[in-house]
């Protein structure tokens, strides 16, 4: 006997479960509708099974091959159009010359079909339908029948008022090869529709057997979680692959469970899953092989594919989320709802109940979606901002995206141009850096091996080797799962806007040049003592060098033997209080009262934390007083100016005004530029001299900046805190208000009206001056929402400004969503 698989079907109702596969592949209990067929049919012995597909016929080929590893012979027949389930069959009519079984590529059944085949031969039917009981016939064929079992009558999807009976058609049928010679050759033709219809009118032997046990048609969502749940509830005679470890719960091979992690049956983890301490998977969950669940996540009632993230304390109710997607940190989603493959949701996206993403969408921090998302990329932070580009480890940057950035980075070169590359410590950042290399060598780029670099040397690196530009990969410090692909030109500056968008071009557009010359790298070692050397020849004589201080230094990583030895050869007492290098930069912040009062332990005289990429600095005083920004900004700008005098100082729109009061004091101007680290860059390039310290030494790099605040303080045998003291007193406060990415043009258009424009200052965002302070609503280059920065002299001015626009930027907002 042979058998037939009918899985041509699209699954519209499914989607977008359906988006990238045939329904057939869609999983259930992690493993594919239709191997659940396959078991069926290799339990009655039948080994010859033809499939016959129509949408996307290719995975189904490349899944189940020729069968063998299941245990049949599987021939394929591949409709160009579809025919329709019996039109579907005909196709395939060269292959059966026998009675066959039809059964359907996208139902979960475990009937046993012997009783039904030995019914077909006994009566010598032409056709037997297999049938059962359902509750509620509606959505289904009802067939009605005489008490010998012979078919009366079929109703296709009847009312209430047209119920006669709750025996349904399955859609599984035994059939003899004669009936295919009543469907027509190439055209559309239906099974009960058609072809069963014309056999009741023509008098032919057409029965029926109605069968105990499970049969659900999956033609819905709602169908489909409720499988998943039969399944783990013992409700179906199917094959569950994993181990039984009691208590309803079932596991592949390699599966991690913390010790601290909660699990609660019934629920099936797939091979290879993780699952973190503090976690909590409930009842009727399925976790697809390669899933990692992070601490402090909750999940119930949820159907999760291969391949998944998710991330801390993120919460999923009774939702579907599909292969390769990100949810990354306190991201919540709700019932009914399903996310596509290969999506991305940033932290604290929240996707209300019933909301269905389509495939490889982005959606940014904090966006709360209420209504499907179906065209488009999503509503995902730009590539870059400003001239790095972002990425998750666990949030789709993959190796592939890496090298396809430098494709597209390499092709702004002229071939055999050198480009630096450095990256940080660990497999990550090799990964990493070799995907990059990849790419900038296949773009006709020679490579600059620069090793592992804090950002400051990486910038110094490529200026002092005149390389054409540079690539540096790093951690962010405030999250560890988090990577910046950070690009600079010529002299280690952020790329100006024109040439980012260049390569964001190429990049979406998969643009690379092929070359037929690949060059090998090259490798400059010692950098970070070259480094050192060079910032200690910028320093004079009469400095720390003849006054020594007591410095507490706090960092972690290589950044801080960097730090002390550098520091150390200046002539500074350091003493290392070094970080907890498991700990990030969100979490070092809140340990600085620790911090401050280890300071006061051990005497010193000021004290000095440094993010662990030497691009953020924080200075406390000998009373283990952390300076706020505004008094950093200020006191920098005054080391500055007082080394060059009637100087220009360039700083972003966002910087303190403090340090205009400084300029005044030593005859220099403040210049105002747009946030954009390239165009800030630019103009500090174009008016810095030769002298040192230079902007660039104190505004980016931090090491730097400490070293010049150091070596300055002894030259005026000064405190610290004395020389805060002389600093101008401005309050600053800073608030954020999230909005949606679609609603800030309109937001941003509506303040601006509502502002005479002789107190508006439209540079970057909009700063609004008042007669006691200022203040600057500034949209997020990477996130939904705004930022205000509001500055007075005293501290409840500030705080009021900072409320007023809180609250009219919450008002706008809130009248954009009515």
């Amino acid at each position: 006997m042979k058998a037939i698989i009918m899985a041509g079907g699209e699954g519209s109702r499914l989607r977008p479960l359906t988006c990238k596969r045939p329904k057939p592949l869609v999983p259930v209990a992690n493993r594919p509708i239709m191997e659940y067929c396959v078991d069926l049919l290799r339990g009655l012995g039948i080994k010859e099974v033809g499939v016959t597909l129509q949408y996307l016929p290719e995975l189904i080929q490349e899944y189940f091959g020729d069968g063998s590893d299941f245990g049949l012979n599987l021939h394929y027949f591949i409709e160009d159009k579809p025919l329709g389930t019996a039109g579907s069959v005909k196709n395939a009519a060269s292959f059966l010359d026998e009675t066959f079984v039809v059964v359907s590529g996208d139902a979960l059944t475990d009937f046993d079909l012997r009783p039904a085949i030995a019914r077909h031969k006994e009566r010598g039917a032409l056709a037997t339908l297999v049938l059962t009981t359902v509750d509620n016939p509606l959505e289904y064929g009802v067939v009605i029948t005489n008490p010998d079992g012979s078919i009366r009558s079929f109703l296709e999807k009847p009312s209430w008022g047209e119920v006669f009976s709750d025996q349904v058609n399955t859609g599984i049928y035994i059939l003899e090869p004669e009936v295919l010679e009543l469907v027509p050759e190439g055209e559309p033709f239906d099974f009960s529709k058609d072809l069963f219809p014309r056999l009741l009118k023509d008098r032919k032997p057409l029965f029926s057997v109605t069968l105990a046990g499970y049969w659900c048609d999956i033609g819905n969502l709602t169908q489909y979680r409720q499988a998943q749940e039969d399944i783990l509830r013992g409700k179906v005679k199917v094959r569950v692959v994993g181990e039984d470890r009691g208590g309803g719960v079932v596991t592949g091979e390699g599966v991690e469970i913390d010790p601290r992690a909660r699990i609660e049956g019934p629920v099936l983890l797939g091979s290879y899953c993780r699952i973190g301490p503090g976690a909590a998977v409930g009842p009727y969950t399925v976790l697809g092989p390669y899933t990692r669940v992070e601490a402090g996540a909750s999940i119930k009632r949820s159907i999760i594919w291969d391949s998944v993230y998710i991330g801390k304390e993120a919460n999923l109710r009774g939702a579907v989320v599909c292969s390769r997607t990100s949810l990354q940190r306190q991201v919540r989603i709700y019932e009914g709802a399903v996310i596509g493959d290969g999506s991305r949701l940033d932290i604290g996206v929240e996707v209300r109940p019933e909301v269905k993403i389509w495939p490889e969408k982005v959606l940014s921090r904090d966006t709360v979606v209420h209504e499907s998302l179906i065209w488009g990329q999503g509503t995902g932070r730009p590539l870059f901002v400003g001239s790095q580009s972002p990425g998750y480890l666990q949030g789709g940057l993959t190796p592939f995206q890496v090298t396809r950035m430098g494709l597209a980075y390499g092709a702004t070169f002229k071939p055999g141009a050198m480009v630096g590359l450095s990256t940080f410590a660990g497999g990550v950042g090799e990964m990493l850096f070799k995907a990059m290399a990849a790419g900038l060598m296949a773009a006709g780029v020679r490579v600059a091996d620069l090793g592992r670099l804090p950002t400051p040397i990486h910038r110094y690196a490529v200026r002092s080797l005149r390389l054409a530009g540079g690539c540096h990969i790093k951690q962010d410090a405030a999250a560890r799962d988090k990577i910046w692909l950070h690009l600079v030109n010529e002299r280690g500056h952020d790329l100006a806007p024109g040439a980012v968008r260049k390569i964001e071009n190429l990049y979406w557009r998969e643009d690379g040049r092929q070359v037929k010359d690949i060059q090998a790298s090259t490798y400059f070692p010692a950098l970070q003592e070259s480094y050192c050397e060079w910032l200690l020849t910028t320093l004079g004589e009469d400095g720390i060098k003849k006054r020594p201080l007591r410095l507490a230094l706090g960092c972690q990583g290589d950044i801080a033997a960097l730090a002390a030895t550098v520091l150390q050869r200046a002539g500074a007492e350091v003493i290392r209080l070094d970080f907890d290098p498991a700990k990030d930069w969100r979490a070092i912040q809140d340990d600085l009262p620790f911090f401050a009062a280890e300071m006061g332990r051990y005497g010193a005289e000021m004290g000095a934390a440094l993010d662990q990429n030497g691009e953020v600095l924080i200075l406390f005083t000998g009373e283990g007083r952390p300076l706020t920004t505004s008094q950093q900004q200020a006191l920098l700008a005054r080391i500055y100016l007082e080394a060059n005098r009637e100087a220009r100082l360039v700083l972003p729109v966002t910087a303190s005004h403090a340090v205009e009061l400084v300029a005044e004091r030593f005859g220099g101007k403040v210049e105002r530029v747009k946030s954009h680290p390239g165009i800030h860059h630019e103009a500090m390039a174009r008016v810095d001299g030769d002298g040192y310290p230079t902007q660039e030494h104190l505004q980016l790099d931090a090491l730097a900046a400490l070293l010049y605040t150091l070596d300055w303080l002894a030259r005026r045998d000064e405190s610290l805190a004395e020389a805060v003291a002389a600093l101008p007193v401005v309050h600053t406060v800073s608030r954020s208000v999230p909005c949606p990415w679609e609603a800030k043009g309109r937001v941003m258009r509506t303040l601006i009206s509502e502002v005479p424009a002789e107190k508006v200052q439209l540079l970057d965002g909009v700063q609004i001056y008042h007669k006691d302070g200022w203040s600057l609503v500034f949209p997020d280059g990477e996130e939904p929402r705004y930022r205000i920065y509001s500055e007075a002299f005293s501290q409840e001015t500030a705080e009021e400004l900072a409320a007023f626009y809180e609250r009219r930027l919450k008002e706008l907002i809130g009248r954009e969503k009515e």
